[in-house]
């Protein structure tokens, strides 16, 4: 068929939709499934950033055996009796190592009181060891007390931390049987006293001297001297920083205890002692004080009581009692009469409620009742 020249066909195409099958969605439930897991993944590796290395332990000992902590297992991290159980795991991609229950024995930690004092005791000796180098070292950087380390001597003993500063011919402390202490020798206490000031521990200071006998008195010894020179000693610590309250004592020992036993008279006898006690001493120091108060407490003595009396003696506490007013005297203390006694009996009576059996007068036995 020709067509003329200009002239196109129309071609009409219809296009006709017909149902057909739904698309499948499985992705979508295996997309979900792996979004959680990465989830999961990434939380395990924070948590395992954040957990410490006992943590951990307890984790990968709790997925090795359950049972050793929820049947008998001890929740603690020592095992308090517990049953005995291996928690323990090795690094080498969780190959777990396997421990004989003799093993288990000798690594289990009983607790008990004494086993808590020495390692209470442990640490107060590691803490005075820091602070014997915490004092040595501001020593050292003072230029001015540099050069009288040698006359500071520390000591860490059962008592706590022992500071002595001693006499030397050239350099003493104080004067020849006098309790003026030196001004080096304050500045030394003031510098250890800023650094003891900061603890809570309480201290003792003690003086000493030597054997040698400095005066003809009678009424002033070493015990006096001593003393004085221990309390001089406590009021520069107090000035250096140190409060009144973490005193515990300060006494005076003469030539008592002497630093050389062989030499008497050696000038390191003289010398001021500083105890920084520990728990343990300051509550031994604290009961002798008590104990000592309590023994010097008098006794009132005890009266002696008649012999036909029918107690005895030591039985009863005497108790006196001084009375500054004059006694009453016998004519003022007269006896009631008979009138007012029975009115009294009358009044009370009135007063008080009346049985219902006297109210009613139908007691047992009896016709009337009776008031009387």
């Amino acid at each position: 068929m020709e067509f003329e020249d200009n002239e196109r066909p129309i071609i009409v195409r219809k296009v006709i939709k017909k149902g057909h099958a739904h698309h499948g969605g499985a992705w979508k439930v295996a997309f979900a499934d792996f979004a959680v897991a990465m989830m999961a993944f990434f939380m395990v590796l924070w948590l395992m950033e954040a957990a410490t290395v006992k943590e951990k332990q307890a984790i990968s000992g709790y997925f090795t055996d359950p049972t050793g902590f929820t049947e008998g297992g001890s929740p603690y991290v020592i095992d308090l009796e517990g049953s005995l159980k291996d928690t323990n795991s090795s690094d080498d991609g969780g190959k777990q190592e396997t421990v004989s229950k003799e093993e288990l024995e000798a690594r289990r930690i009983v607790l008990n009181e004494d086993t808590v004092q020495d390692l209470a005791q442990q640490i107060e000796a590691k803490k005075f060891k820091e602070l014997q180098s915490t004092l040595e070292s501001r020593i050292s950087e003072n230029a001015d007390l540099e050069k009288y380390k040698d006359q500071i001597i520390m000591e860490v003993t059962d008592d706590g931390l022992q500071i002595q500063i001693v006499d030397k011919d050239s350099r003493p402390m104080f004067d020849s049987g006098s309790n003026q202490i030196k001004s080096y020798t304050t500045n030394i206490l003031e510098e250890l006293a800023a650094t003891i000031g900061t603890l809570n521990n309480k201290i003792s200071v003690s003086g000493h001297t030597d054997a040698a006998i400095f005066t003809d008195r009678k009424d002033y010894s070493n015990w006096e001297l001593s003393s004085e020179r221990a309390n001089s000693a406590r009021r520069s610590l107090v000035k250096g920083g140190i409060s009144e309250d973490k005193i515990a004592q300060v006494v005076g020992l003469s030539s008592s205890v002497l630093f050389d036993q062989d030499e008497p008279l050696n000038p390191t006898n003289r010398r001021i002692s500083i105890l920084v006690l520990n728990d343990r001493s300051a509550q031994r120091i604290a009961r002798q004080q008590q104990g000592s108060t309590r023994d010097t407490t008098e006794k009132k003595p005890k009266k002696e009581l008649p012999e036909d009396s029918e107690f005895q003696s030591e039985d009863i506490e005497s108790l006196d009692i001084e009375i500054d007013e004059p006694p009453l005297e016998t004519e003022q203390i007269t006896a009631p009469s008979a009138f007012d006694q029975v009115r009294k009996t009358l009044d009370d009576r009135l007063d008080a409620e009346p049985l219902e059996s006297e109210v009613n007068g139908d007691s047992e036995g009896d016709d009337e009742g009776e008031f009387f």
